[in-house]
């Protein structure tokens, strides 16, 4: 910066003259500002202050120049602004104006004891909540009238989101599915091995797989890139105020939006679901015959015999349910997006975990159904 472009000033010795030059801009007053909040000024009555000399002043530099005569103009004495361009007289006008509003502190925001935050979280949690369930029943009327009136039905777009959260997301899920029949197998296969049970390894593995492990991989896994990418999706749209247009053009953001991603999601999860059993199976399998020595031959012989076709049917039936609830609570969050991006990010975050809790619990729900109707 060259020294023709800072802020300077010159005060008298009887400090009743000061003069201004220079660029009194947010870039220009650097060097001067700390000088000027320490300098003790002289007591005065009037005090003259001259901005022939001022090449550029912006708000910053008006700003410090009314904060630094702001004490001398408390104490009583009359400051006269000469020879500044109107444009900067106006601007020191305005900014003195607002400068008692610009110099108050900040107001602490009150503080409040553990009950209390407790009892705001519930009622937050209790409004969300009730939302839900108002989305939840808007979702499932449109779901009857797409599927009273086929027509409607955008199978475009649930293709395009069969690709998009079925086809795209078989890489992971396979490689997770793998990693995870590999650790059940090990684990499982240490305690077995000491009672000399190894055989049972595939009664385990098979039946925590296609029961539990399997879907529950895919859903995390579709929860982390699905819920997320849908809330982002619909929260960017809402931001830019694209679905108030859609509603403005009498078309429904659920009907055109939200469905077809859930119906893509729901056709695809199954599928997802069978594909993550196959990578799990095959994961223990590897890991029984490295560790415990069983033959592939003669795993996938017992496991056709011992574990029944009815863990695998359980496991399908959790899979559209689901499906149905991270495709809810990724679109809820979506439409919960206020009009700013960092709420975009927020509501991303709490579709991801919310997804996963929900999943766990009706996870939790199936088991005790399935337990008390002895399957």
């Amino acid at each position: 910066m060259q020294p023709a472009e800072l802020a300077e000033y010159n005060l008298d010795p009887e400090g009743s003259f000061l003069e201004c030059r220079g660029a009194w801009t947010s870039a220009g007053i650097n060097t001067i500002s700390n000088q000027l909040q320490k300098f003790d000024w002289p007591q005065v009555t009037e005090m003259v202050v001259d901005g022939d000399k001022i090449s550029q002043m912006d708000s910053a530099g008006a700003w410090l120049l009314a904060k630094t005569l702001a004490p001398l103009k408390e104490d009583g004495a009359k400051i006269n602004f000469e020879n500044f361009a109107n444009r900067y007289k106006n601007l020191l006008e305005l900014v003195q104006q607002y400068l008692a509003e610009i110099m108050a502190p900040l107001e602490k925001p009150p503080r409040h004891n553990w009950l209390y935050r407790l009892g705001e979280t519930s009622y937050q949690k209790y409004l969300q909540a009730d939302d839900f369930l108002i989305f939840i029943g808007e979702l499932a009327f449109s779901m009857l009238r797409q599927i009273r009136y086929p027509q409607r039905i955008q199978w475009a777009s649930i293709i395009n989101n069969i690709y998009q959260t079925g086809y795209q997301a078989l890489g992971i899920i396979a490689f997770l599915s793998l990693l995870i029949g590999v650790v059940l197998a090990y684990q499982m296969g240490v305690q077995l091995e000491v009672y000399g049970a190894n055989v049972f390894i595939v009664n385990l593995t098979g039946i925590a797989i296609l029961r539990e492990f399997g879907p529950l991989i895919a859903s995390i896994i579709v929860a982390g890139r699905t819920a997320s990418s849908y809330t982002a999706f619909l929260g960017t749209m809402k931001v830019n105020e694209e679905i108030d247009a859609l509603r403005t053009m009498g078309i429904s953001p659920i009907d055109r939006l939200v469905l077809p991603r859930i119906f893509g999601l729901m056709i695809a999860f199954p599928l997802l679901t069978f594909w993550s059993d196959i990578f799990g199976v095959i994961g223990s399998m590897v890991m029984a015959k490295v560790t415990l020595g069983i033959h592939y031959h003669d795993f996938m012989t017992r496991f056709q015999s011992e574990v029944k076709l009815d863990n695998y049917i359980i496991g399908l039936v959790k899979a559209p349910v689901f499906a149905l609830v991270i495709g809810a609570v990724g679109c809820f969050q979506g439409f919960r997006v206020s009009y700013s991006a960092d709420s975009v990010g927020l509501q991303t975050t709490k579709s991801v975990v919310q997804a996963l809790f929900l999943i766990i619990i009706v996870d939790a729900l199936f088991s005790v159904f399935f337990s008390m109707a002895g399957i």
